[in-house]
């Protein structure tokens, strides 16, 4: 049996000598440090329950301040801000196990309203959150405001994006991945200049970079103001890691990424889509939601389950970008980006879909992205990181897409620090026809803070790849999306000062796409 595997068996017979709450200790708050320092946070909404989580940790650069004894958490959810209505409340158990974080499965909740939750340890009240469940199976509801965000390194800026998204006030936010970074010197005051220092590796280490993260009062605000649903992308473990393949093939990493993932559970208001699952070297994260007859989501991991690096240095496990005449591994039918248990269930899913609009929401760009002229359909450069070091697999899901009928889908990306608006079909080499349609229409969002390339580079892109139809790295920011039964709008909305916590924002670009008919369109 393997380390990790070890650690995390360990780990669930703990958590069951804490099943019971009444053995668990309870500690009192009077005279001692406010312990909800990284505040509230609700996700995984269904119509009648929803994810709310917390953490206790005075001081979220010293979790060894918090005694080693589980803590019994008051809870409360109530129809009104001022909890004079209440719906549900109860106790849970946090246990040093899992950081003193608390998951809480509210359910017998009515669907399509918004409620307020807050939580309790001795005298201590931690922040109000805001949350709302989903509408019921067979609701069409008017609209759904969706904000899309991903991408947050600590030392590239500020949370102003944040702080524009719970302005918003959308009903339902979409995190893409990135949202740690593992390096970077533990700081609760994001810095003017970036120093990589501090790799995270271990269980400890992870952890103190989401508390470090989730201090900032604007990414705080942003979970106080709706549920989220999220999926992680490489720098929750670690940059371009590919399955059990970290850059350096090293010898640990599977320890390292059990790591990484346990972390990553302990600081997200998520809902286990394996009921009981406590073994993080293998943590299944892809699930769907459905928001009425509205709107399906199909949240997938691309990171998990891929294969590896085509045509990668040796002995380095590194990613580049690879000539399509000269990589022979890109057209391997054998790789795939999300394993085939998870193609299975996303071609299921898409069979299965009741919803208007059919939206997968996933890591990185999926429209092919040549960074040299393409004449022949050998030519073509392309990163190997990416959708389009794995085309294959990605002509897979565009088969499985086609083939299922799934209404209206939409695909919302992140991870290369761009906007982009792009339309997808089978074979980018041709143009569109009946027999080449549009097949899905595409968003990508910029980040949150993380740097991205020279626009006039980007505009090079655009201008080799016709399939993207707008292409903007020079801005960091966020995605807002209004979906009706009848169209969905994308804004491209970017920060004017990354640096500056209260900067304000811009509109940059706004595109429609109209039921029943796949493309783009500018608002």
């Amino acid at each position: 049996m393997d380390r990790a595997r070890r650690i995390f068996l360990l780990n669930a017979a703990q958590l069951a000598a804490f099943a019971a709450v009444g053995g668990v200790a309870c500690a009192r708050a009077e005279g001692s440090a406010y312990p909800f320092s990284l505040g509230v946070a609700s996700g995984s909404p269904l119509p009648d329950s929803v994810i709310l989580w917390t953490r206790i940790l005075a001081d979220p650069l010293n979790a060894a301040a918090t005694a080693p004894v589980a803590l019994s958490v008051r809870w409360e959810v109530a129809e009104d801000e001022g909890f004079r209505r209440i719906a549900a409340k109860g106790t849970a158990a946090a246990v040093p196990e899992l950081a003193h974080s608390v998951h809480v499965d509210v359910t017998g909740l009515a669907p399509a309203r918004w409620y307020w939750y807050r939580f309790m340890l001795g005298d201590a009240v931690s922040p109000v959150g805001r949350t709302r469940t989903a509408p019921a199976p067979d609701a069409m509801p008017s609209m759904l405001k969706l904000a899309v965000a991903s991408c947050q390194h600590w030392e590239f800026g500020s949370y102003g994006a944040h702080r524009q998204i719970a302005s918003a006030a959308p009903d339902l936010v979409a995190f893409l991945g990135d949202y740690i970074y593992e390096w970077g010197p533990y700081h609760l005051k994001h810095p003017e200049k970036a120093r990589r220092t501090n790799e995270s590796f271990t269980l400890a280490d992870y952890r103190a970079r989401y508390a470090q993260y989730k201090s900032d009062p604007d990414l705080q605000a942003a979970h106080h103001a709706a549920p989220w649903i999220v999926t992680w992308d490489d720098h929750e473990v670690e940059n371009d890691y590919a399955n059990d393949h970290d850059l350096h093939l090293s010898a640990d990493f599977m320890a390292r990424r059990a790591a990484a993932y346990q972390a990553f559970y302990e600081h997200m208001p998520i809902r286990l889509a394996s009921p009981g699952q406590t073994d993080y070297a293998k943590f299944r994260i892809f699930q769907r939601f459905d928001w009425g007859r509205l709107a399906r989501f199909h949240v997938l991991d691309d990171r998990q389950y891929r294969a590896y690096h085509a045509c990668r240095d040796v002995p380095a496990g590194r990613s580049g970008s690879v000539k399509r005449r000269d990589c022979a591994e890109l057209r391997d039918p054998n790789r795939s980006m999300l394993g085939g248990e998870q193609e299975a269930w996303l071609a299921a899913g898409l069979d299965s879909s009741p919803a208007r609009w059919n939206i997968i929401a996933q890591q990185t760009l999926m429209a092919q992205s040549t960074q040299t002229k393409i004449v022949t359909p050998d030519d073509g450069r392309f990163w190997t990181d990416g959708w389009d070091g794995y085309p294959v697999a990605r002509e897979r899901l565009f088969g499985a897409l086609a083939k299922s009928g799934a209404a209206n889908p939409l695909v919302i990306s992140g991870d290369v620090h761009t906007f982009y608006a792009t339309e997808l079909r089978s074979d980018f080499y041709k143009p569109v026809s009946s027999a080449n349609p549009v097949l899905a229409t595409e968003f990508c969002g910029t980040s949150v803070t993380s740097g991205g390339r020279p626009q006039q580079r980007t505009l090079e892109y655009v201008d080799m790849n016709p399939h993207i139809k707008y292409g903007r790295s020079d801005k960091r920011g966020f995605m807002l999306m209004a979906v009706t039964p009848e169209k969905t709008t994308t804004h491209f909305v970017a920060l004017d000062d990354v640096r500056d916590a209260a900067t304000t924002t811009q509109t940059l670009a706004s595109f429609v796409v109209q039921a029943g008919r796949a493309g783009l369109t500018a608002a």
